[in-house]
């Protein structure tokens, strides 16, 4: 900050000397009108001295009009180097006032409009901190001076949950999720700090946080950690092992949690044997199967060909805009019933499974191309884990 006051500084003598040299030079343009006042004021005593000798005769005419001419031509002498007034006569006190406020005036709003308090905060940030409460203080301050910043709040509730404040974290990523919307990663660290808030007693309002990060990302790490550690102490331990090797599936070799993980499972494993029962060995995911049948709207029978293609497909409803499965029929086919799966995939890495929630969507395209046609027919959202048959008829205008 000294860097930053030295160079305010600098500019506040700047401002001042607009304000001091104008002063300073009617100071000088006074000396030199009472120095001229002071020229005619003698110039005059000299006329009238000249006046009274040609009175008196003591001077004749021609003596007197010479006479006369040299004093004027020594008060031309004294005035012609002298500098005219060109300046407004505000006066010495105007200038001097002002001189005072326009430093106190900017340093007040400068404190009240400035950001200097962030210019302090990146200074300090670029230092590393000396201990965990040395950076929830930066970070408390950092969030107090943008109070709008979703990321700085997030820092901060991961912060408070170091230091085993879970309560303070809990209403941390409220703020966070109100400000980023409800992403799964922040609602998975709202529903562990609230259990562990809450004494590690599970409650609704938990569960339907983690249930909303698992709908819109079933790979939502925190979720499925914070469900098989609720499940466990619950006693129960195969789901508790469930949940565990999910989260194991998504974590890279070498990741030091896995060991972790591990070690867990295998505690369920043994309390479950110790109850007499054995524990299900984790399972491949099942491939996304969707069964949809598709119709046309009998008001667009006369307005297609029987040779015209029908793309079926299902696309992200969230996510990127191309299809992850499709297949072709044609008019003539419909009504038809098909299956869209993994095994339709347009990529090997965009599956069905690989989304929570999908569009299914049909096309009638005379070009037979699948991003444009004439006809289309669309469903709601759907979980890609839907087993009950679909029912899409195509009905509208394609945009």
């Amino acid at each position: 900050m000294t860097d930053f006051w030295l160079a305010a500084g600098l500019l506040l003598l700047v401002a001042l000397s607009f304000l001091l040299i104008p002063v300073l030079r009617g100071r000088r343009a006074q000396q030199e009108e009472d120095r001229t006042a002071l020229n005619v004021a003698l110039y005059q005593e000299r006329v009238a001295e000249l006046q009274t000798q040609g009175d008196e005769g003591v001077l004749t005419a021609e003596q007197l009009a010479r006479g006369r001419d040299e004093a004027a031509r020594e008060l031309l002498a004294d005035t012609e180097h002298a500098e005219p007034d060109r300046f407004a006569r505000l006066g010495k006190p105007l200038p001097l006032l002002a001189a005072l406020l326009v430093p106190l005036m900017a340093l007040g709003l400068y404190l009240h409009f400035g950001a200097s308090d962030k210019v302090a905060l990146t200074q300090e940030f670029a230092q590393a901190p000396q201990s965990m409460d040395e950076m929830v203080t930066r970070l408390e301050r950092a969030v107090a001076a943008q109070p709008d910043s979703a990321e700085g709040l997030y820092f901060l509730g991961r912060a408070y949950m170091a230091q085993e404040r879970p309560a303070d974290a809990a209403k941390v990523f409220e703020r966070a999720a109100g400000l980023a919307g409800r992403q799964p990663e922040l609602l998975g660290q709202w529903a562990q700090a609230l259990y562990f808030a809450n004494n590690k007693q599970w409650t609704a309002p938990i569960q339907a946080l983690t249930d909303e990060a698992l709908k819109a990302d079933p790979k939502e790490v925190t979720s499925l950690g914070l469900l098989g550690i609720a499940a466990f102490e619950g006693e129960r331990y195969q789901d508790a092992i469930d949940y565990w090797n999910r989260l194991l599936a998504q974590l890279p070799e070498g990741d030091t949690s896995r060991a972790a993980l591990q070690g867990g499972i295998e505690r369920a494993s043994e309390k479950l044997k110790a109850g007499g029962e054995q524990p299900v060995p984790a399972q491949a995911p099942l491939a996304a199967r969707l069964k949809v049948r598709v119709e046309l709207a009998a008001a667009l029978k006369d307005k297609v060909k029987a040779d015209d293609s029908v793309f079926i497909f299902a696309r992200a409803s969230v996510g990127p805009p191309m299809p992850l499965a499709a297949k072709r029929v044609t008019v003539a086919d419909l009504p038809v019933e098909v299956e869209l799966s993994d095994a339709d995939a347009m990529m090997p890495s965009m599956k069905l499974s690989s989304f929570a929630e999908v569009q299914l969507v049909a096309r009638v395209s005379r070009a037979g191309q699948p991003t444009k046609g004439e006809w289309i027919g669309r469903s709601s959202p759907l979980a890609s884990s839907t087993q009950a048959a679909q029912h899409l008829i195509i009905d509208s205008p394609d945009p």
